[in-house]
């Protein structure tokens, strides 16, 4: 099984969507952009938002299992995968590839 790296590349912040649509509430996300993650599997790293690795968790065991190519190849390097959570009001993209 091949182990894969998990960046975070950009947080994005809908202010509009969030005074629109969001109960106030104290915390919503610890990930940074330049976050990183090694998946031994289909295991979450340690640390890891659950609800981010429910969004990404399907490539990351297709990508440790050998899979490449998602999408007719939309992503430069076959070997990864370029995948956001599934938070609307800040999402983050991770970049999911292959290490070893």
């Amino acid at each position: 099984m091949k182990r894969i790296r998990i960046t975070a590349v950009r947080k994005v912040e809908h202010k509009d969507l969030i005074e629109k649509y969001e109960n106030p509430i104290e915390h919503a996300c610890d990930i940074n952009e330049g976050d990183v993650w090694i998946a031994e599997g289909w295991e979450r790293p340690e640390g890891f938002c659950k609800s981010a690795w429910d969004s990404i968790s399907p490539f990351v065991l297709a990508l440790s299992h050998g899979a490449s190519g998602f999408y007719d190849g939309w992503m430069k390097n076959p070997a990864s995968a370029m995948i956001s959570c599934n938070d609307g009001f800040r999402p983050v993209s991770f970049l999911i590839e292959v290490i070893d």
